[in-house]
């Protein structure tokens, strides 16, 4: 069997306004000590009644004192942080409320936008005895989707670009590039004064072997004393006797 629904207005029967007051008493002090228990977290009760002459209070009037004095030592701004009472909550539960009304209803606005508009252009609905209203919030959805078409064309087209890309990439073959190395045989010679003279020929294998053979015998100078030196062309090797 199911709970019937409370009214959440004034009793104006006293009997009965004071039996829901001792009811909702003890519940209220139980959630608040569940709240102590299960998050570890101080917390404390001052219930005012027309019932009673003193307030009642949770956990116990040494207890409520320690918390206050501990609340009042806190920066201003933490003390005020989070603080509402019944007007500011209900001015946020207000605020919520409204909030999700205007998306609901901007989200039902576009659904029937969107069923004009496809409407139309299967041939099914026609334009005639709209609003201005509704002339212009069609026109704001078409360019809405014109410009979502244009986004998602660009996109596709970015990425084709790019596969095409990676694509050639992959297809071009891995050759080896050649380079033209080029050779150098250095000779020295000695001039008519005694002094040492560097030539430096460029060509391939044969031309250095040439220019070797051409400068056979020739003498070099080290230290003050001629020296001569065979070459002889055998895989670019020098033997000294």
């Amino acid at each position: 069997m199911t709970r019937k629904k409370v009214k959440l207005a004034y009793i104006n029967n006293d009997a009965a306004r004071k039996a829901t007051y001792k009811k909702r008493k003890t519940g209220l002090i139980k959630k608040v000590s569940e709240l102590s228990t299960l998050c570890g977290v101080d917390v404390c009760a001052i219930i005012y009644s027309p019932f009673n002459t003193q307030p009642e209070v949770y956990p116990s009037l040494p207890g409520l004192q320690c918390i206050v004095e501990k609340f009042k030592k806190m920066p201003e701004i933490e003390q005020s942080k989070k603080m509402m009472n019944q007007e500011v909550f209900l001015k946020q539960k207000i605020g919520k409320v409204s909030e999700q009304m205007k998306k609901m209803k901007k989200e039902n606005r576009d659904e029937e936008m969107n069923r004009l508009l496809y409407g139309n252009l299967s041939g099914k609905m026609n334009l005639q005895g709209l609003t201005v209203t509704d002339l212009n919030d069609l026109t704001s959805l078409i360019d809405q989707n014109l410009m979502d078409i244009n986004k998602r064309m660009e996109k596709i087209a970015k990425e084709t670009k790019i596969a095409r890309m990676t694509t050639d990439a992959a297809a071009t073959p891995n050759g080896k590039v050649k380079a033209n190395v080029a050779t150098f045989a250095t000779t020295s010679t000695t001039d008519n004064n005694g002094r040492g003279r560097g030539m430096q020929r460029r060509g391939d294998s044969n031309t250095r072997n040439q220019a070797n053979s051409n400068n056979n015998n020739k003498s070099m100078k080290f230290g003050g004393r001629d020296v001569i030196f065979p070459l002889r062309n055998n895989n670019n090797n020098m033997n000294f006797n």
